[in-house]
């Protein structure tokens, strides 16, 4: 079984102007880390002109379907019928995105299929990342 789960899906970029450019991105998941999710913007996409990876809790994600959520530097909330909205917040300015939320969802049930909710903490070998830690430090 895979340890880790990637869906495409089309974020649309909420600019000052009135068009929303689509853009594509990639929601990732890896029961390796098992409390995080991350969203992944291609270089064309972003304004550096290199790939960008924001990571977050899956809980933040699966709570900001149901209202808004989070204080930090990724904010999550419902807009309207069926998009999600995320926010994230940078030095540099703020990106704000409308995914579909069947999209987050379809996402979520797959992470929970490999991770149940409330599990995570089982998937976690605190010795290997203690051993990883103290080999990294030296």
């Amino acid at each position: 079984m895979s340890t880790v789960i990637e869906q495409p899906v089309e974020a649309r970029l909420v600019a000052a102007a009135p068009r929303m450019p689509s853009i594509p991105a990639t929601l990732h998941y890896d029961r390796r880390d098992p409390f995080a999710v991350r969203m992944t913007f291609p270089a064309p996409a972003t304004l550096e002109g290199v790939e960008v990876c924001w990571a977050f809790s899956r809980e933040l994600l699966v709570a900001g379907l149901e209202g808004p959520e989070g204080d930090g530097d990724v904010r999550v909330r419902p807009y309207g019928f069926d998009r999600t909205v995320l926010e994230f917040h940078a030095p540099e300015g703020t990106a704000v995105v409308h995914i579909r939320s069947g999209e987050v969802r379809r996402f979520l049930q797959a992470t929970s299929e490999l991770v149940p909710l409330g599990l995570e903490h089982l998937q976690l070998d605190l010795d290997r990342d203690l051993a990883e830690l103290m080999r990294d430090a030296c």
